[in-house]
């Protein structure tokens, strides 16, 4: 199985660096099922893990001219207060066993893992359907929902150590106007800084191996790379949709392991 896991991290930079977003999707259940790491301990790894691919894919986009800063701040300015918010009071106040609608409780791992298939199965359908073909003309006046929509994301980032890739891409194109390969870049940007600020707000909640840390996230990486360079070559969009039958695949797997017993 960690072998499978090792195996399996190289796809998640992969999809950060090829259509950047889907990468956290990935590292989760890599975490808790390939390597039986503990749920809530895993969503801290996974915010070093997607936090560093998700830097090291940026400085790629940042070269090409496709990142654009002030857009990276003006959204990631309340999602790092939300995940701050979330890592500190929201994440330890869910008890260790949440009374279930109707039915026994539910340990906090498994409530997590059900959230986070949610998560999954929603970005499944953003995948599919595909972006909107709105042309990127000029930047929309409703910047309040571009606020709301980072708050958003870092409540994700925080709650279960997801990038929220699928929810910033959209908001930066449609709302913001920019081309989608900017999107894409400057979603690394904001992914980068609320996963590493997320992680950092974590530390000292439990003991981290960082041998093990380190080998998974420089493997994910490698993976980023050759996604930022497949980028160049595949079209990301034609991908998008296979990507998401994957994971609506994988989030339904999720859902069922972690419902019936």
């Amino acid at each position: 199985m960690e072998i499978t896991g090792y195996s399996a991290s190289i796809l998640i930079g992969v999809s950060l660096g090829l259509i950047g977003g889907g990468g956290s999707i990935l590292t989760l259940p890599v975490l808790v099922y390939l390597f039986t790491v503990d749920t809530v301990l895993a969503t801290t790894y996974s915010l070093f893990i997607v936090g560093a691919t998700s830097l090291a894919g940026a400085v790629s986009y940042f070269r090409k001219g496709l990142i654009d800063v002030q857009v990276a701040v003006f959204f990631g300015l309340p999602s790092i207060a939300a995940v701050f918010l979330t890592r500190h009071y929201l994440l330890p106040a869910i008890p260790e066993r949440v009374s279930a609608f109707g039915g026994s409780p539910v340990s906090k791992p498994a409530l997590l893992m059900v959230l986070f298939a949610v998560l999954m199965l929603t970005a499944a359908y953003s995948m599919i359907k595909g972006e909107s073909k709105t042309e990127p003309s000029e930047r929309s006046g409703n910047l309040t929902l571009v606020v709301l929509q980072g708050t958003a994301v870092g409540l994700v980032t925080g709650l279960i150590g997801a990038g929220g890739g699928f929810l910033i891409i959209p908001a930066l194109v449609n709302f913001l106007k920019l081309p989608v390969k900017a999107a894409i870049g400057t979603s690394l940007l904001i992914i980068a800084v609320n996963s590493l600020a997320g992680f950092g707000f974590s530390l000292g909640e439990g003991k981290i191996e960082w041998n093990f840390l380190l080998t998974v996230t420089a493997i994910a990486i490698i993976g980023v790379f050759f996604g930022t360079y497949l980028s160049t070559k595949i079209n990301g969009k034609k991908l998008k949709p296979a990507f998401g039958w994957f994971v609506l695949a994988m989030g339904i797997y999720i859902l069922i392991k972690e419902t019936i017993h």
